[in-house]
C-alpha cells in the first residue's frame, strides 16, 4: 500500500491506534466550526459572535427581562421568555417560533431545547464551573466555555447542523444564565 508522499514500510499499526485514528477522523467529520462570544463593551451582556475574524451575529440583552434581539448575517430574531417569571425561552422570526427551550428546574442550570424535530438538552458541565455542554440522546455534541476565569469572552463548538439561529440562541441562553449568577452575586 502505497501513502501520498510515503512508502509502505510494511509494519502494521497496533489495534489500539487504528481505534484512535478513527476516533480523530471521526471528531473531524463534524466539521465543527468554533464560534467566539466576544462582549461589546467591559460592563454590556450585550455580545458579539465571530466565525474566525469574520462577525455573524449580534446578541442583545434587554436590561428589564429576560429577552432580547439576536441579528443574525443581518436577519432579526427576537428571544423571550413567555410568561414574566416562568415558561418556555422562545425563538422567533417574523411571528412565527423557530426554536423553544424550557427549564425543567429553577434550581438546576439546565434547558429542554426543542427545534424542528430535534431535541438537546443544554446544562452546565458542572455545579461549579461556567462551562454548559449539549447533549442529544445521551451524547455530549457541543460546548459553551468562557475564555477564562475572570472573562464574559467565551467560545463555543456546536454542531454544524444545528440553524446559525438555533445556535446564537443557545449562546442567549448560557449567557442569561451567566447574568442571573452575576446579578445575585452583585445582590449578596
Amino acid at each position: 500500500m502505497e501513502l501520498k508522499g510515503r512508502q509502505d514500510t510494511g509494519r502494521k499499526i497496533p489495534e489500539e491506534k487504528i481505534d484512535l485514528l478513527a476516533y480523530l477522523h471521526s471528531m473531524n467529520a463534524h466539521n465543527h466550526k468554533m464560534l467566539k462570544v466576544i462582549p461589546k463593551s467591559w460592563f454590556s451582556w450585550d455580545f458579539v459572535i465571530t466565525e474566525g475574524a469574520s462577525p455573524i451575529a449580534d446578541i442583545d440583552v434587554s436590561w428589564w427581562r429576560e429577552k432580547g434581539v439576536l441579528t443574525v448575517r443581518s436577519s432579526r430574531y427576537d428571544v423571550y421568555r413567555e410568561g414574566l417569571m416562568s415558561g418556555a425561552f422562545i425563538l422567533e422570526s417574523s411571528g412565527s417560533i423557530l426554536a423553544r427551550a424550557e427549564k425543567p428546574s429553577a434550581f438546576r442550570r439546565s434547558f429542554e431545547l426543542e427545534y424542528g424535530k430535534k431535541f438537546y438538552t443544554l446544562q452546565a458541565e458542572s455545579a461549579f464551573r461556567r462551562k454548559f455542554v449539549l447533549i442529544e440522546g445521551d451524547r455530549e455534541v457541543g460546548w459553551l466555555s468562557p475564555n477564562g476565569v475572570f472573562t464574559r469572552q467565551a467560545t463555543a463548538d456546536l454542531p454544524e447542523e444545528i440553524p446559525l439561529p438555533v445556535k446564537v440562541f443557545i449562546i442567549w441562553l448560557v449567557v442569561i444564565l451567566w447574568k442571573r449568577e452575576s446579578d445575585s452575586a452583585a445582590a449578596s
